[in-house]
């Protein structure tokens, strides 16, 4: 079983369970396929399973290591953004959605990404390489937001949040009003899912995981 699952956190996990995504943080696996380290570029990106048929094999030496997400929700608070070649249409209405959401920067749609990947790069990690967070009202938060309750990762959506695990979601509680949280998902995509952009949640429940579904 590979390293090669990414939690709200950040964390590169193993587990058995399948992703609907795939990132990229540049080469950060060894010829053992082994993750040495936590990533190499600022431009950490989503990117489909498939795409115009291109083939890989997962953790190819000197080449970049394919990380899997539950779904585009975990992706985000764990730092990553649409990639522009595989989910153009995705990753222009992300960047239209964060310059109207972070009119502070003075960015335009026409702001190449990589100014974007600075901000973000600022916003998911430290210089000790920690997991940047910040805190907010529960209630304020939109849709797709990660927050951390009792030390794990729970998603906002529909007025309850919903505890994380690598198979899916568990069932929801309802918000505590007036509650103040640590928030998992960088500001400034926070502030373009309040502008605009829906996020892809996984709609599975985690209650009964498949036991010894294969990794990607």
């Amino acid at each position: 079983m590979l390293q090669n699952r990414v939690d709200p956190f950040g964390n590169i996990i193993r587990t058995p369970a399948r992703g609907a995504w795939m990132g990229n943080r540049g080469v950060i696996h060894d010829e053992h396929k082994t993750i040495r380290r936590a990533f190499k570029i600022k431009a950490w990106i989503t990117c489909v399973l498939q795409f115009k048929g291109r083939h890989r094999e997962v953790m190819t030496p000197n080449r970049w290591t394919e990380l899997f997400f539950l779904d585009e929700a975990t992706a985000f608070a764990a730092g990553h953004r649409p990639c522009f070649e595989c989910r153009r249409e995705d990753a222009v209405r992300f960047k239209s959605c964060w310059t109207k959401g972070n009119p502070e920067y003075g960015f335009s749609v026409k702001t190449p990404i990589g100014e974007i990947d600075k901000i973000l790069h600022g916003e998911r990690i430290d210089a000790c390489g920690q997991k940047v967070t910040y805190e907010a009202l529960l209630q304020e938060l939109p849709d797709g937001t990660f927050i951390e309750l009792e030390g794990r990762a729970w998603l906002v959506a529909n007025g309850h949040v919903h505890g994380w695990t690598p198979f899916g979601y568990e069932k929801g509680r309802a918000l505590p009003s007036g509650q103040r949280v640590k928030v998992l998902t960088p500001r400034s995509v926070v502030n373009a899912f309040r502008a605009g952009y829906i996020v892809q949640i996984n709609d599975r429940s985690a209650e009964a995981p498949v036991a010894g579904t294969p990794s990607n």
